[in-house]
């Protein structure tokens, strides 16, 4: 007699999520111990500055230098600490089961490819010159985009204070994308970001996470396969 033992599904370990969760915090916490001068000077030579790249002798000037490498620098520099705490909650809501599905090398390219592209598009959306463009806004995007695109239907487990209690409750994706969305309006007008949040990286980074999901589909269901023992 034979008996058919459906697979059990092989959980691995994500540690892309923790890890660019902790480089975020890490950094930050490193410009914060700096004395005020420091951190300007360090936030100008590695976070991403508008009005350049307009051309291809620009585009030139910065492969030669190396302050490309701006575009992906600036995803790990923020400005306060709203900035900050609102990039990790929902690096952590959308980053840990996008890893799961996709899994940790995917979720690295993205979160740095996907950041480098939306801080590109702000770079060339600003009008005024040298304006500093930092925050992992855009990478976040692109996991939220990624994450929409595979799973619209999904529904994601957070923690709801209430009282003295803390009561775990499931909450449709898109409702938790809207809220994100109304948060960076909030912060658009309210706080130390006032009238500096860069719309346009969120929106390019959103639109490269989508895209990067339908592209990475196949594979990504391939792997969910092999995890499931299928």
């Amino acid at each position: 007699m034979f008996v058919t033992i459906p697979g059990r599904e092989r959980i691995p370990l994500r540690w892309a999520t923790p890890v660019l969760f902790s480089l975020l915090w890490l950094s930050f916490i490193t410009v914060e111990l700096m004395p005020g001068a420091e951190q300007r000077r360090l936030l100008m030579e590695w976070g991403a500055l508008s009005g350049g790249l307009a051309s291809p002798e620009a585009w030139f000037q910065a492969l030669r230098t190396g302050s490309l490498w701006r575009l992906v620098t600036a995803l790990f520099l923020h400005a306060d600490w709203a900035h900050l705490l609102g990039n990790l909650v929902f690096l952590l809501i959308f980053g840990l089961p996008a890893e799961r599905a996709m899994g940790p090398w995917r979720l690295l390219v993205l979160f740095l490819l996907g950041g480098a592209v939306a801080n590109l598009a702000a770079v060339i959306a600003i009008g005024t010159p040298d304006r500093l463009i930092i925050g992992a806004s855009g990478a976040v995007s692109a996991l939220i985009g990624a994450y929409l695109a595979l799973f619209p239907g999904a529904k994601l487990g957070v923690v709801v204070p209430l009282g003295l209690f803390l009561q775990f409750v499931k909450v449709p994706a898109p409702l938790l994308i809207g809220v994100w969305a109304l948060l960076q309006l909030v912060f658009t007008f309210i706080g130390p970001a006032f009238g500096a949040v860069a719309w346009s990286a969120h929106l390019a980074g959103f639109g490269f996470g989508g895209v990067f999901a339908l592209i990475a589909r196949a594979g990504i269901a391939r792997r969910m396969r092999r995890r499931r023992g299928l």
